[in-house]
This record gives structure tokens, C-alpha cells and sequence, in this order.
């Protein structure tokens, strides 16, 4: 599958409509960013599946800024229109095969039980007891 272009008009629905999203935020001018676009053209093919988006941030600056990128290349994944996974560098092909394999098999039910499990624990406070 060849990756899709992303702007501020179509980012949104992009990340809600499909289960899993690989965003690569990037520029013409990243020697990074052009060394990890070959790689995430294979993973694409790879992972028909699997939505793999890039967004020009040349072009779309005030996506870019929204997004709150900094450096370039950054990779965001999104699972379920949540973001699962956000970092800066480009990736060599391997980690990036990993990290698309740990965002499949990511079990958001699960994430979800450990988050409220740690808010649980974060309400209490020391000496705190609770009653049976």
C-alpha cells in the first residue's frame, strides 16, 4: 500500500477511521528523514493493512506545530484513533518492524486496566486507610 499524504484537513479522520496509523512527520531537507522513507515505503507494502501516513511539515507547519514536533523525523503511532506511540529519529528496519509488530499485537482493554489500576494507586494517599 503506498502511504498517504497528511494535512491538517484530513489528519483527524485519518487517525479516528482506521485502526492502526503510522504517521512519519518529516521534510525535504532531513537528510534523516530521506534515509527512513525508504523504510517505511517497505513497511507499507509490507502491512497492506495498515495505514502508513506522512505529513510534509514544510507544508503543513501549523499541523506540525499542533503536533508539537520539534525534530524530524518523528513516527506516531495511533491504535483505536489513540496515540500509542510517539518518537523522534529515524528507525533503523528493524526496530521499526518490532515496533509495528508491538503496536498489532497492542491490547488497548489491557492498557486501560493497568492505567486505572495506577490511578487507583495514585488516589491514595501514604497512611491513608481504607475501610473494608
Amino acid at each position: 500500500m503506498t502511504t498517504v499524504e497528511l494535512g491538517s484537513a484530513n489528519f483527524e479522520r485519518t487517525i479516528l477511521d482506521n485502526e492502526i496509523v503510522l504517521v512519519d512527520f518529516w521534510a525535504s531537507w532531513c537528510g534523516p528523514c530521506r534515509q527512513f522513507a525508504p523504510v517505511f515505503e517497505r513497511a507499507s507494502d509490507e502491512h497492506p493493512d495498515i495505514v502508513f501516513a506522512k505529513v510534509d511539515t514544510e507544508a503543513e507547519q501549523q499541523l506540525a506545530g499542533a503536533a508539537q514536533i520539534s525534530a524530524i523525523p518523528t513516527l506516531m503511532a495511533f491504535k483505536g484513533g489513540r496515540m500509542v506511540y510517539r518518537e523522534a529519529g529515524a528507525l533503523p528496519p528493524a526496530v521499526f518492524a518490532q515496533l509495528i509488530d508491538a503496536v498489532i499485537e497492542l491490547d488497548l482493554t489491557e492498557v486501560d486496566e493497568d492505567r486505572e489500576a495506577e490511578d487507583a494507586d495514585d488516589a491514595e494517599q501514604p497512611g491513608e486507610t481504607r475501610e473494608a
